[in-house]
């Protein structure tokens, strides 16, 4: 792993990007939001770019700007995943991009006037292979709306089928596995996934939840000791906190993951990423 040592703070420092085969860069966008390319691809995950009143960081760039997207991923309908304004911004930046979303959100999708064949609707245990990349969602434990607060996996039923709502996904790129949580709290048989799925990069949330903070329709996720502890139990070789700085009332604390890590995980290596500082990563940076 490899932190570049200048701020590539515009959309051409990710185009200007070169990289061996066997390597990828990240380009944290705030929230959720990051850009992972390979030498061949480049994929948005949870994008959120445009301009809101309660934004601490600034967008990196406007979507439609933005460097061309093979692959755009949203875990789950919050705004801040997937944002209409940032998603119709990359569908024309990016006429060839293909929108990776849960199967029961497409229609919100399609419904920005996104061409229906250009959005894939995915769900836990499916395998894609979509281009240079491989796709394996899996489940995510969240919630739509506080109060009162549910956490659950969203189940839809549709054609007999009961479908996940929220999802996680681990992107395959250049042999390195990337694990992006989008918003979600522990849950039974997920560290056996992410073990099962031999994960490198995990992108967690650490803004915790907080009855106080549902009681203001903020629905809540790992804090910074979960998100090390699952990163640990999984197997995981690198940790990069996500979903915080981003919002007044929505914070999480990267000092005291990196603290607790040190003293519980002392072999589990964190990141801690600057807004549109790229690092890079080779399979086998870290074991």
């Amino acid at each position: 792993m490899i932190p570049d040592p200048a701020i590539n703070r515009g959309p051409m420092g990710i185009l200007d990007t070169q990289l061996p085969q066997d390597t990828i860069a990240l380009w944290w966008l705030g929230q959720a939001g990051f850009v992972l390319r390979s030498s061949s691809s480049i994929v948005y995950l949870d994008p959120f770019l445009s301009e809101h009143p309660a934004r601490l960081i600034p967008p990196l760039f406007p979507a439609e700007v933005g460097p061309p997207a093979d692959l755009v991923f949203c875990t789950h309908e919050h705004w801040d995943h997937l944002d209409p304004q940032t998603l119709s911004g990359l569908a024309k930046a990016s006429p060839r991009a293909r929108f990776v979303v849960p199967l029961p959100i497409v229609d919100q999708v399609t419904a920005l006037d996104i061409l229906s064949e250009r959005v894939v609707g995915v769900q836990p245990g499916d395998e894609l292979d979509l281009g240079e990349v491989k796709l394996f969602p899996i489940p995510a434990l969240h919630g739509l709306k506080a109060p009162p607060a549910v956490y659950d996996f969203g189940f839809v039923e549709k054609d007999g089928q009961r479908l996940y709502r929220y999802l996680g996904y681990v992107i395959e790129m250049a042999g390195v596995r990337v694990y992006s949580a989008g918003d979600t709290l522990a849950f039974d048989g997920l560290i056996e996934r992410l073990r099962q799925l031999e994960v490198d990069i995990a992108l967690l949330p650490i803004n915790g939840r907080s009855y106080f903070r549902e009681q203001i329709d903020i629905v809540g996720n790992l804090d910074e000791r979960e998100a090390a502890d699952l990163a640990a139990a999984a197997g995981v070789k690198l940790l990069v906190p996500t979903h915080y700085e981003m919002f007044a009332a929505n914070q999480g604390r990267p000092g005291a993951l990196v603290d607790y890590a040190r003293a519980y995980h002392p072999s589990l290596t964190c990141y801690i990423p600057a807004h549109g500082r790229r690092f890079t990563y080779k399979k086998g940076d870290l074991y």
